[in-house]
């Protein structure tokens, strides 16, 4: 396998003599991978094209981690979120804020489990593998490194992922491209699987690491801008319809509502980060009542209440949207789907990360101000609100409210007819990846030239056509905290280790406001 050269003779005028043997000439080489690029050209087949073979893993590496439910959080009992396949408890409609079905308590990192079980529903599932257009592997990822991420040695973060690879190494599958055409789903951000050292200190696991690994792809609610075997997906929200009618009837009330505020945050600052700006953000808030605010580290239980924080959405035209502990936040995926144009700081919170999922023209439905100048005290965010035009305020609405069936997840227990949500735009896209890669390796080229790793988050912005990537203006925003192949030790590992602190706070602050 690989970049094969194939010598096919050449041609000669000259009838052979009957009794000279004519050589053979040799015929373009048989990839085990070629019956599945042929199934895509059977158009009587719905499927052609779209198998997935679905690894059976031993339970230990999936359902044998939800008997245990318990032990998958160290400050969240995760049983409740796991029940109806992962969405978690259905939400009370108190203050009409919700429509009357499909809107659950679902824990922003159970994607491992609601992914899982939509591909349980996925209609061109196939026993057999060589005519997969890929290979999943129903390892919950997220879920296993959560249970020893505080307190564990490394090699207890480790051992599973270990197994992981082992196991997968040694099946038939893997072999026909070395894992290139496999693919696994982590709700958790990329962080927590980037520990480069053997250093106990040292956060999360190396999964991520892994030489097997590094040939998979891995989709993770948060992706590294360094690395290119991990590729973000959205954060679930709460909304997961079991009917097409049901989102079409979520999008038309979104349209109709009336939004008193120009603009809305909810959020707690980061005294302890000197980069963030959420600080400033909240004292512009303060200074308006154009701004609708809801604080978090300060009491006010509301910011734990779903309902609460979709209400705040619904009455905003504009929605903050700073990095959280890291990059990306949940928040964005909720205002979107109430609706609320969103307005990054940085374009690692959702421009170089949701590239399946979000158009490459963030300015459709978005709003950009680099955080450099909020930091630099020079701009009012309500004066740059104020300066878009109505008419494109309104564009950039139906825009976001257009966006909304790609961004949420369909209940797994049932499937959408015409629409595709967040599991189907990402299956597509892992197909299209290995299709590509697959014709690549037939033609002996690469999809890139000169492809530099370290430069992954640019690659997905180029234009079609487009092999090489150079300067961008987002490139200041990517600088390296450390050389090397990531920056485990450095501020993306201390990103992650502030999220659990978070995530412990709001545990207790949800515990006490009972």
């Amino acid at each position: 396998m690989g970049n094969r050269k194939i010598d096919v003779g050449s041609k000669t005028s000259d009838p052979s003599p009957k009794d000279e043997v004519v050589p053979k000439v040799e015929s373009p080489p048989e990839f085990p991978f070629m019956s599945a690029l042929m199934t895509a050209e059977n158009t009587s087949d719905p499927c052609g094209g779209r198998y997935i073979y679905v690894h059976d893993l031993p339970p230990k590496f999936n359902d044998d981690m939800l008997k245990e439910c318990r032990s998958l959080s160290l400050w969240t009992n995760m049983c409740k979120y796991t029940t109806n396949a992962g969405l978690g408890p259905p939400l009370e409609n108190i203050e009409g804020v919700f429509s009357e079905t499909g809107w659950y308590a679902t824990n922003q990192f159970a994607v491992d489990v609601i992914f899982n079980n939509r591909m349980k529903q996925y209609d061109c599932i196939t026993k057999d593998s060589s005519i997969a257009a890929a290979i999943f592997v129903p390892f919950y990822a997220g879920f296993d490194i959560a249970r020893y991420l505080w307190g564990y040695n490394i090699s207890r973060r480790d051992a599973a992922s270990l197994e992981l690879v082992d196991w997968l190494m040694k099946r038939p599958e893997w072999k026909i491209m070395d894992g290139r055409d496999h693919f696994l789903v982590a709700g958790r951000i990329t962080w927590d699987f980037r520990r480069l050292s053997e250093d106990e200190n040292d956060w999360g696991s190396k999964l991520l690491f892994l030489p097997a690994a590094k040939n998979m792809s891995m989709l993770v609610v948060e992706s590294s801008p360094w690395n290119a075997n991990d590729f973000a997906i959205p954060y679930p929200t709460y909304f997961h319809p079991a009917k097409d009618a049901d989102v079409f009837d979520w999008q038309d009330r979104m349209r109709k509502l009336n939004r008193k505020y120009l603009f809305s945050f909810a959020g707690a600052p980061r005294p302890g980060n000197p980069k963030s700006i959420r600080g400033q953000l909240i004292d512009q808030c303060r200074s308006t009542k154009a701004c609708k605010l809801l604080e978090c580290d300060f009491g006010e239980s509301k910011c734990h209440s779903p309902s609460s924080i979709m209400k705040m959405f619904q009455s905003s035209l504009f929605c903050l949207q700073p990095q959280g502990d890291s990059y990306t936040r949940r928040s964005a995926f909720d205002s979107m789907l109430a609706g609320c144009i969103p307005v990054f700081f940085h374009p690692g919170s959702a421009y170089t990360q949701y590239t399946w999922h979000l158009p490459k023209n963030f300015s459709s439905y978005s709003v950009f101000i680099s955080e450099n100048d909020v930091r630099k005290k020079n701009l009012s965010i309500e004066e740059t609100l104020r300066q878009i035009p109505p008419q494109q305020v309104e564009i950039m609405r139906e825009a976001v409210i257009k966006l909304i069936p790609s961004l949420i997840y369909a209940d797994p227990r049932s499937k959408l007819e015409t629409l595709s949500d967040a599991f189907d735009v990402s299956v597509q896209a892992v197909i299209n990846k290995v299709t590509r890669l697959r014709k690549n390796i037939i033609q002996g080229r690469t999809e890139y030239d000169n492809f530099i790793e370290e430069n992954s988050w640019k690659y997905a912005l180029l234009d079609e056509g487009q092999r090489e990537v150079g300067y961008h203006e987002w490139d200041p925003f990517f600088s390296k905290p450390k050389e090397g192949e990531g920056d485990s030790n450095g501020a993306s590992a201390e990103a992650a280790k502030s999220s659990w602190k978070n995530e412990q706070r709001s545990q207790s602050r949800k515990r006490s406001s009972l």
